[in-house]
């Protein structure tokens, strides 16, 4: 089925597709390529110190540190650094979009590495808008009144929150490191890093338009 193209369809559009389809599976390999030069970074960075979040339950709001995120078994750890400062009325909603998805497949992220959401938002305020939103899940925590997201670059020196994600690991002694960071800021005017992370996009992608001016919104009408 090379091209995926029905009898219908015309000769411009043929080769337009077959075009289309070596493109693709260009990107595929490419991606390969990068996925492997993210495997082959060193896991040697110490992680500065163990730092201690809060997080509100049924129970109240309680002390987490990171070394308490990880899986008894697993030394990996997925982070995701949601946009929402302590004066922010409401939070990102492109962040909230991405998280509308994390919420269904971090069961899945689970079973490999335990998939977190980290805000500068109070816990208590962080959990309520998470169990508005169904987001039943997932475990969310705010790092308010430590420099977590600063000291991983998801932070600027005005205190605005930076979307990104981050993986760390523990090793067999309890050690720290922190693996591998990317935001959606890219540097050098190139923005977009996070857009694997969502389908949203992807599905857009496929459309004749793309995804044209479409932002995302807490509530759509």
């Amino acid at each position: 089925m090379e091209g995926f193209c029905l009898e219908t369809a015309s000769a411009e559009y043929r080769r337009r597709r077959e075009d289309l389809r070596r493109a693709e599976i260009a990107l595929k390999d490419q991606c390969e390529t990068v996925a492997a030069l993210r495997r082959g970074l060193p896991a040697d960075t110490p992680v500065p110190q163990d730092y201690v979040f809060a997080e509100a339950g049924a129970g109240g709001v309680r002390e987490v540190r990171l070394s308490e995120l990880f899986a008894p078994a697993g030394g990996r750890l997925v982070v995701y650094h949601y946009m929402w400062a302590p004066d922010d009325r409401e939070p990102c909603p492109m962040c909230t979009m991405w998280t509308d998805g994390y919420n269904a497949v971090a069961p899945h992220v689970a079973r490999t590495a335990p998939f977190v959401l980290v805000t500068k938002q109070d816990a208590a305020a962080a959990r309520a808008f998470a169990d508005r939103r169904g987001w039943t899940g997932l475990r969310m925590l705010s790092s308010g009144g430590t420099s977590f997201n600063a000291d991983f670059g998801m932070e600027t020196p005005d205190g605005r929150q930076l979307p990104g994600v981050s993986v760390f690991s523990k090793d067999g002694d309890g050690a720290l490191r922190h693996f591998y960071t990317a935001s959606a800021m890219m540097g050098d005017g190139h923005a977009r890093g996070l857009d694997l992370l969502s389908p949203v996009w992807n599905l857009l992608d496929l459309l004749p338009e793309g995804r044209g001016d479409f932002m995302p919104r807490l509530v759509y009408e």
